[in-house]
């Protein structure tokens, strides 16, 4: 049996990858700052006939924790599969470059960059013992350089200086990472789950079962899966790959 770790689990796209995967015959920790939502998870799970699932208390933004989860985690097995840093904030409303101060630009870089760092940093190990270790950086495609500067570009409008430069900072992270774990056979990618119907984006855009679907089909690569790309459900019509 496969194990994997997804940070954020409790609900909307993680909790959902997390059903999906355990519906593939996976082991499920779900990483959660709150441990009691978790715990509710992980029954809700075990009442729709998948026990294989178990909450972790994790907030990435707290290394104490982190380190407390890896040692609960490599405690219960000896191996890692997969990591999926799900783990995010949106952050408060609006975010202009000229007006958003640095306290709440850092205060969204401590979840969505940093706190993804340490969360890699702390089960590289656990991950090593795996045939084809797996990490999965959730990103945005309002990320994407490239298509930040198009003014033709559908969400071209949506200039999140906080929340979208930390995400930028991710995917950038996830080149470099990739890079220095290729020669261990590690398989380390940006995807974008797309705009998904959650309170993240106040209810509008897709299905989550289709966002978490996007996400388990890089979650699951194999030996001959790529590596330190960014993919997105929102990317260029008829592609699946984003451009930086």
């Amino acid at each position: 049996m496969k194990h994997v770790l997804i940070t954020g689990a409790n609900k909307s796209i993680g909790l959902e990858t997390a059903r999906q995967l355990a519906q593939q015959g996976y082991f499920v920790y779900l990483g959660c700052r709150d441990l009691a939502k978790g715990q509710q998870a992980v029954a809700n799970l075990a009442e729709a006939g998948l026990p294989h699932v178990e909450a972790i208390q994790l907030d990435v933004c707290d290394k104490a924790s982190i380190q407390a989860a890896a040692k609960t985690i490599q405690a219960k097995t000896n191996v890692l599969d997969a990591l999926i840093n799900n783990a995010g904030v949106l952050g408060q409303m609006p975010q202009n470059a000229l007006t958003t101060g640095t306290d709440q630009i850092r205060e969204i870089f401590d979840t969505n960059f940093f706190g993804t760092i340490d969360v890699t940093q702390a089960f590289l190990e656990l991950l090593g013992q795996a045939p084809v270790p797996v990490i999965v950086n959730i990103t945005s495609g309002l990320a994407s350089l490239t298509l930040q500067s198009d003014p033709t570009w559908i969400h071209a409008p949506y200039k999140l200086a906080a929340y979208g430069s930390s995400k930028t900072a991710l995917n950038a992270y996830t080149v470099f990472l990739a890079y220095e774990l290729g020669a261990k056979n590690f398989k380390v990618n940006a995807v974008d789950p797309g705009q998904t119907a959650t309170d993240f984006t106040g209810y509008q855009g897709g299905a989550v079962t289709d966002a978490a679907r996007f996400v388990v089909q890089y979650a699951t690569i194999g030996a001959d899966g790529p590596t330190g790309k960014y993919f997105s459900r929102d990317a260029p019509a008829g592609e699946t790959e984003s451009p930086w």
